[in-house]
């Protein structure tokens, strides 16, 4: 009996790994998020598929719900999957899944995926570190309040290129906070729906970037590595 926590990549079905795929086609049920395209289902053709989806403002399943339908299915079963967004454990909370099943002796093993972070700028041409310009990247989670006193999110203003992840409902927070510490012309790139047919990309700056329409989800890159990305542009 083996659960394994699986990437399904940013989006795009055929960014899934082959090794993912191998399982999938073995699996016995597979427990996936809102975040993992559906036509990655179609490899696990002899499972059941339970839906654990969460978004902001409005979770399916809490996460000890999740946890523990994780449990259940991984002692009924042979082969587990719980299939997630992008990585597993980049804010995917596969670290508190991966602890709640070894707790209860559960095995578990580990299929990395495409993290939209990283995954999402490269599908546009836009490299996160580029020489001469930035050798230094952070990836924070844009979710939190930004002017609440006891912090989780520690943010590196000093990174060259910031990428932020859930970012959307608090980019006019974030973006004031950044500002204490970078120039509002600081080149910002905003990509919606990443790797999809409906990839939106803005490009503005942070003084104006709030100031766009912007849908979730999305991610917020901000730095000069989009000045590079523009030059590709042309």
């Amino acid at each position: 009996m083996v659960v394994y926590l699986i990437g399904a990549g940013p989006g795009d079905p055929d960014l899934i790994t082959l090794k993912a795929v191998k399982i999938l086609k073995k699996a016995d049920v597979v427990i996936y998020d809102r975040l993992a395209n559906e036509e990655i289902l179609a490899y696990a053709t002899d499972a059941e598929l339970i839906y654990v989806g969460k978004k902001a403002g409005e979770h399916y399943k809490s996460q000890d719900e999740i946890n523990q339908i994780l449990l259940e299915q991984g002692k009924k079963h042979n082969v587990v999957v719980r299939l997630k967004g992008g990585d597993p454990f980049v804010f995917g909370r596969g670290g508190e899944e991966m602890l709640a099943l070894i707790n209860e002796g559960i095995n578990v093993e580990f299929i990395p995926g495409v993290t939209s972070a990283i995954g999402v700028p490269t599908s546009v041409g836009l490299p996160v570190t580029h020489r001469g310009v930035a050798t230094s990247f952070t990836i924070v989670t844009g979710h939190e309040d930004p002017t609440k006193k006891e912090k989780q999110v520690k943010w590196d203003y000093t990174a060259d290129t910031i990428i932020i992840l859930m970012g959307v409902g608090r980019l006019k927070d974030n973006v004031k906070e950044i500002m204490k510490y970078r120039d509002s012309e600081t080149p910002v790139c905003v990509i919606e729906n990443g790797t999809l047919p409906n990839e939106r990309v803005v490009i503005s700056n942070l003084g104006d970037i709030t100031k766009k329409k912007i849908n979730t989800p999305a991610l917020v890159i901000i730095g000069n590595v989009v000045k590079v990305y523009k030059k590709a542009l042309k």
